[in-house]
């Protein structure tokens, strides 16, 4: 939700949500008079939230409600620009090699505790713990000391300049007297958390909704909506009928709702849509233990095989771009000399004949070995772009004599149980893409692990090295050319065959007010949303 830890975080997106980038409002909103405190705001969901303690989960859901429920000592404002916020301020010193923090008296913990220094060194330690396992450690290993040195104040210095320094501090502080002594892989705060955030938990049924509850000693004030209610709806469709039906008041439509299915009067009377290139690229990642997937001329054969831009056209009704790597398209990082391949049938043919695939018995399949090339992609229940792509891809790939099945799961399944244990051939899903265009979780060889978030279990040693040096290099020009080097790379070995950026389609109640895109998004100012007492559906006790 909010742009603190969540933007910063690599993580698996389920649904497209309201991403956070530039946004265009098709729709303007009339300002009421005055904020007003109640009712409640009801957002749909594709993935239920696996675990509220954000250092173990890797997938969207779970950030964006734990988000909302702890604090950090920094954030991102509207503009993107790094503010205190659990902080009340920060100093960069020695050319980034020591951070100094101060932190807000006052703040408290729902049980009444006070957060201090001493909850951020317990949460420091806590990461770096090899018992926790956590995918995040790295950012806080790169940390040569951390001291308290008072109540409310510590620093943090590291050997060498770190690019993601200042973004590890964005994470949320988590309470030491709570958990202090427990085992954090089996805890009952995962699902029954304690926070400083704007939120606290209220209801968690399983399958079908979370329900949130403004927090009345939030130290930056009672936010004006009084509940958010997360409700667990397995497809687009269904989600959709819900809105129309008034029981949702945001949800991210698909392109055909974007651009008809919604322009009625009633459409328009009682709802503000947007549109705005999502931080978000979607692919097609291969398991690299696969015997047919570890050699590179196969996997770019399959590239070659697809049109993104029929892809484009058909599934997503150009309501996005075709991608060629991991960064945001016209970011400082994303290479100028690249663009997305084109298809082309006749190459990718010749490199699966040099990697030995013949069609020996005359059937339409190619075989290998006396094995015929037959793989299944795995995506998520319910995400009907990626389900459509994969079919798309599938008749492509019958076109170059390979078989492909498709199979999709429950998002917390799909997570826990296929994605973090490898157990996939190829598999359909998202990204969400970080200010700060530092890759090294997802690419680097030491993620390649069960749990880890390099899920292709993709090595390379230069790749290893370029993006070491990457968030070791101050200077942005020298870090643009080592990541230069890296997307070429990419782009010969093909582990990800990146396929688009969608645009975020994002609609929402018009009773709500106080929404102002920004460079960071719509959400980021969630706290400061309200309805005018006179629009308001739910009168809350309070």
């Amino acid at each position: 939700m909010k742009n603190n830890f969540f933007t910063i975080l690599f993580l698996l997106s389920a649904t497209l949500l309201v991403p956070h980038l530039r946004n265009t409002a098709e729709a303007a909103q009339i300002e009421p008079r005055d904020p007003n405190f109640g009712d409640r705001i009801v957002f749909g969901s594709i993935g239920e939230a696996s675990n509220l303690i954000p250092y173990l989960t890797t997938d969207a859901p779970s950030h964006e409600i734990a988000d909302l429920l702890f604090t950090a000592p920094l954030r991102y404002n509207g503009d993107l620009l790094v503010e205190p916020w659990a902080a009340e301020h920060f100093s960069v010193e020695e050319q980034g090699r020591l951070l100094r923090f101060t932190l807000r008296k006052g703040i408290l913990w729902e049980d009444g505790r006070e957060l201090t220094a001493e909850d951020v060194a317990f949460t420091y330690r806590l990461v770096i713990d090899p018992a926790t396992a956590s995918p995040y450690a790295d950012d806080f290993l790169r940390v040569k000391d951390f001291k308290v040195t008072g109540r409310y104040s510590f620093e943090v210095r590291y050997e060498k300049f770190f690019s993601r320094a200042i973004a590890s501090w964005m994470n949320p502080i988590l309470p030491k007297h709570i958990l202090e002594g427990q085992n954090i892989r089996d805890t009952p705060f995962s699902r029954k958390p304690t926070g400083s955030g704007p939120y606290r938990l209220k209801t968690w049924e399983s399958g079908s909704r979370i329900v949130l509850s403004a927090s009345p000693d939030y130290f930056m004030g009672r936010p004006h909506i009084a509940e958010i209610v997360y409700r667990i709806i397995p497809d687009t469709a269904s989600m959709f009928m819900e809105t129309r039906a008034g029981r949702l008041d945001v949800m991210d439509l698909n392109p055909l709702q974007y651009l008809w299915e919604t322009n009625s009067p009633e459409w328009e009377k009682n709802f503000a849509k947007y549109r705005y290139l999502a931080s978000v690229y979607v692919f097609l990642g291969f398991n690299l233990a696969h015997p047919f997937f570890s050699d590179a001329r196969v996997r770019k054969a399959i590239s070659l095989a697809i049109n993104r831009g029929e892809i484009v056209r058909g599934v997503l009704l150009d309501q996005g771009i075709p991608a060629f790597g991991p960064f945001k398209p016209g970011s400082w990082a994303c290479h100028p000399g690249l663009e997305p391949p084109r298809q082309d049938i006749s190459a990718a043919k010749e490199l699966l004949r040099q990697a030995g695939f013949r069609d020996s018995d005359g059937d339409g399949i190619l075989e290998k070995d006396g094995r015929p090339f037959s793989f299944t992609i795995l995506t998520n229940q319910g995400n009907e772009q990626r389900i459509l792509t994969a079919e798309v891809i599938q008749h492509e790939l019958a076109g170059i004599g390979i078989d492909v099945r498709i199979r999709t799961v429950e998002w917390a399944a799909f997570i826990k149980e296929f994605v973090h244990k490898g157990r996939f051939d190829a598999i359909i899903l998202g990204w969400t893409i970080p200010q700060d265009p530092d890759l090294y979780p997802i690419w680097h060889s030491s993620g390649a692990k069960e749990g880890g978030l390099n899920i292709t279990r993709y090595v390379n040693r230069e790749v290893d090295d370029l993006l070491e040096k990457a968030r070791s290099t101050p200077d942005q020009a020298q870090r643009a050319q080592l990541y230069r080097r890296f997307q070429e790379i990419l782009a010969e070995e093909q582990p990800y065959c990146f396929l688009f950026v969608p645009y975020a389609l994002p609609i929402i109640q018009r009773r709500f007010s106080g929404i102002k895109p920004a460079l960071a998004g719509i959400m980021y100012n969630f706290e400061d949303w309200w309805v005018d007492r006179v629009k308001q559906r739910y009168h809350l006790l309070e």
